[in-house]
């Protein structure tokens, strides 16, 4: 295996800029909202710079740090923490600042820069900055170890051949994941207006559900499940690595498949899920379960009319002026509802739910191109599978 040559030519360690919880330390009327961005390790994700939340500074304080602008092209590995963070910085990164948080590398004329922008992701490349890295608890990486990273080299014009291969799948994952952030603002808009929009009778929530307290005192129920606020209902070690419960569950909740439930101090970010997964699970005490009397409302539309704005707005507002903005049951089921007839509700859940199908569809589909396009590195990056250049 060859080493390919980086050259590392800034390490942005500015004045001002220190590693911080929020990518930087800077006073707090150096920020501004419309600044230039800075590039934390936060800010990288699947090989790409973010700039949803990224920190900014004024366009002045920018000037002083011109020596650690962006460039497109250049690569960005993290100082510490998860050195699986690895960006490659395009045209839109283009007079960023790089943090100090990262490690800014920029490549020589000797090699392909996309065929290395590639092998970066591999996960073997992860897995030798882990191996290599300096401290225990808290991995550091620096520029020496960076700078020696082995890269499995090819002719140049065989590295291309391999990069235009891999840059076709990351089109086509790109393509796929435009069309499922459209196709789910549209589905968002299409909830709030089927579901609230108009002018229909208000019923409260009260009306028609019914909270359940059942616990599990002869403990027949080992499965601990929780509630996210992004994934509904999820087995508490896939989300922690662990079991997070207590060792005596007799008094844990039970939740039955169909049924609600939700964490009063989390609601107000979206912890409220009905359980499809599974038949039965328990819950902590401190968690609300309740159940919808599908004579008078739809399940499934009530499930789509909580993830619309209108539902949001109410639970947030209904948790303010509580100490810890918690939402007991008695508060959330005060919250209006916008009553349709049983038949109405059921053709739209119908036709929400079909549109949500296709949402999961090509969620899968970019899924499967993930792990077909990772599959294609493993051969061609390693040279376990050649091509000929063109």
């Amino acid at each position: 295996m060859n080493r390919a040559i980086v050259i590392l030519v800034s390490i942005a360690t500015p004045k001002g800029l220190q590693t911080g919880p929020f990518g930087s330390q800077l006073k707090a009327e150096e920020y501004t909202k419309h600044g230039v961005p800075v590039v934390m390790p936060k800010d990288i994700c699947d090989g790409k710079i973010k700039a949803a939340g990224i920190a900014r500074v004024p366009e002045e304080k920018a000037k002083k740090l011109a020596k650690h602008r962006i460039i497109s092209g250049d690569i960005l590995f993290p100082r510490r923490g998860d050195l699986g963070r690895i960006g490659v910085a395009t045209q839109e990164n283009e007079g960023w600042l790089c943090g100090s948080g990262c490690l800014r590398a920029r490549l020589n004329n000797t090699v392909d820069t996309k065929y290395i922008h590639q092998y970066v992701q591999l996960t073997s490349v992860r897995r030798w900055l882990e191996s290599n890295a300096l401290g225990q608890t808290m991995l550091n990486l620096n520029t020496d170890i960076i700078a020696n990273l082995p890269i499995f080299i090819v002719s140049k014009k065989e590295q291309t051949t391999i990069a235009e291969i891999l840059v076709t799948w990351d089109a086509a994952i790109e393509k796929t994941e435009r069309l499922i952030e459209a196709k789910e603002k549209r589905f968002s808009w299409l909830v709030s207006r089927l579901t609230s929009g108009g002018k229909h009778a208000r019923v409260h929530i009260r009306d028609f559900t019914t909270e359940v307290s059942k616990r599990n005192i002869d403990r027949a129920i080992n499965r601990v499940l929780s509630v996210t606020n992004d994934r509904g209902f999820v087995l508490p070690e896939d989300q922690f690595d662990r079991r997070v419960a207590s060792s005596d569950v007799s008094n844990y909740k039970i939740v039955s498949s169909g049924q609600y439930a939700y964490n009063p101090s989390r609601i107000n970010v979206g912890s409220i899920a009905r359980l499809d997964d599974w038949d039965k699970g328990v819950l902590s005490p401190m968690y609300v379960v309740f159940k919808v009397n599908e004579k008078k409302v739809s399940s499934d539309f009530f499930l789509l009319w909580l993830s619309s704005h209108e539902a949001k707005e109410r639970i947030r507002k209904s948790a303010q002026g509580s100490v810890r903005e918690t939402v007991s049951f008695t508060d959330f089921s005060a919250i209006p509802f916008p009553l349709q007839s049983l038949k109405q509700q059921q053709q739209i859940a119908e036709t929400l739910n079909t549109a949500r199908q296709e949402i999961d569809l090509l969620k899968k589909q970019a899924d499967a191109y993930r792990k077909q396009k990772r599959g294609l590195m493993q051969k061609l990056l390693t040279g376990e599978w050649r091509v000929k250049a063109g």
